[in-house]
């Protein structure tokens, strides 16, 4: 079931994956591309590159579980559950197929499709994400957070989104980074709780990356702190994946967006 709201230039559509309501932006006409955006984001981090790629694709843009407006799940949430609405949101618009650009987060999703999925996969770009496991320290990492945010979940959204940007990126963009804390705290402690179980618990798709049966492309911030260079350079190098290479770190939607939209519009 889904409801529609014409606003602007893009229609406001909600989607009901088991009970819970799934909120997505359809904007555009053409071939179709699904946009998935990180951990403590929604789908108005895409708003500037959508409003570019539309002109010749149709954009979705979704809200994840827990994220935006969307609703939290009632069962476990993973990459694969994730993937599976997007499956679903892709079959009610009657669409047989879509590239799929996901920043950070919304790789680990968009990789998930490509494995459930792959027939109906015409691209993928990866922006500041890797098909790689998390580490066990980094793993370590995301339960301390979950203890943190049984405590005091705005002290952990402030910290945790500051970690995203270098000192002269937080210099330059200091209010679009306040504005992104600001949406960011209206986030429950349970969607940020289930989305790091998630992340954590993700599966290493490096073999599948390698294998997926369509053009694959990775960009990367050689200043990103979250994804280190170095190590995507070996991971595109390893799945023969397209590597584009940015100087910005992992926030390069934010902090390089024209930059962003130029690379994208060359590969879409």
């Amino acid at each position: 079931m889904a409801i529609f709201v014409t606003e602007l230039q893009y229609t406001k559509m909600i989607f009901h994956y088991h009970n819970t309501p799934i909120h997505y932006h359809k904007q555009g006409t053409g071939a179709v591309i699904v946009m998935l955006h990180g951990f403590l984001e929604s789908s108005t981090m895409w708003q500037k590159i959508a409003a570019v790629l539309s002109k010749k694709n149709t954009v979705l843009m979704l809200d994840l579980p827990g994220f935006g407006q969307s609703g939290v799940l009632d069962k476990t949430l993973t990459m694969e559950a994730m993937a599976t609405i997007v499956c679903e949101v892709l079959a009610f618009e009657n669409f047989k197929s879509a590239t799929l650009l996901g920043h950070s987060m919304g790789g680990y999703v968009a990789l998930a499709f490509g494995e459930l999925f792959p027939k109906k996969l015409d691209k993928l770009i990866l922006l500041n994400s890797s098909p790689t496991p998390d580490s066990r320290s980094r793993k370590e990492n995301r339960d301390r957070a979950l203890t943190i945010i049984d405590k005091n979940k705005a002290a952990f959204i402030t910290m945790a989104i500051g970690n995203l940007f270098n000192a002269e990126e937080k210099s330059k963009h200091t209010l679009a980074i306040k504005g992104l804390k600001n949406e960011a705290l209206h986030i429950s402690a349970n969607g940020v709780a289930a989305a790091i179980k998630a992340m954590r618990d993700r599966k290493d798709r490096c073999t599948l990356l390698k294998n997926v049966p369509c053009e694959k492309h990775v960009i990367a911030g050689t200043h990103d702190l979250i994804m280190p260079h170095q190590d995507i350079v070996a991971v595109s190098k390893q799945t023969n994946t397209t590597l584009h290479s940015i100087e910005c770190g992992h926030m390069s939607w934010l902090t390089n967006g024209p930059e962003v939209i130029a690379l994208l519009q060359s590969i879409i």
